[in-house]
């Protein structure tokens, strides 16, 4: 596979945010998200109009072998069509940019849906907890003195 011109791999670790260029990185910081998986990367893939795709989880980066990745195998032709590019970074390029805004719509949801606060009947979330009373250290000393 590692000569075969027709497929592209593409790693997860390519869109982390995490990682430096020199370290796997192979796209810009504003098309990159922290911790991506091989879903949300095939969703987006998906979502560009790229359909002839397979997923290969479980397998390692060749710079990063304790990280079980997994990547997304493309058809050339097929990625290249769908996405309306030439080379395989600006594929990679295509697919982090809808990737970044996937994941900036669900984290701006996920605020939106915390500065809501809870359903009216939803007990459990609207339910709060007490601290345990922490007793001061100079009234512990006090009661011990009396005893």
């Amino acid at each position: 596979m590692s000569g075969d011109a027709s497929r592209i791999r593409v790693w997860t670790g390519y869109f982390d945010v995490r990682l430096s260029r020199s370290e796997g990185r192979r796209v810009s910081v504003k098309n990159a998200i922290p911790k991506p998986d091989l879903d949300s990367i095939a969703l987006a893939a998906r979502s560009l109009g790229i359909r002839k795709m397979k997923r290969e989880a479980n397998y390692s980066h060749p710079k990063r072998p304790r990280a079980k990745e997994g990547y997304l195998v493309l058809s050339t032709k097929d990625a290249h069509s769908a996405a309306g590019t030439n080379s395989k970074e600006e594929l990679m390029g295509a697919i982090g940019s809808r990737l970044a805004a996937t994941y900036q719509e669900a984290k701006e949801k996920a605020d939106e849906e915390r500065k809501r606060g809870p359903r009216k009947g939803d007990r459990s979330a609207r339910s709060q907890r007490k601290a345990k009373k922490r007793s001061h250290p100079k009234k512990n000393k006090r009661r011990q003195n009396r005893r």
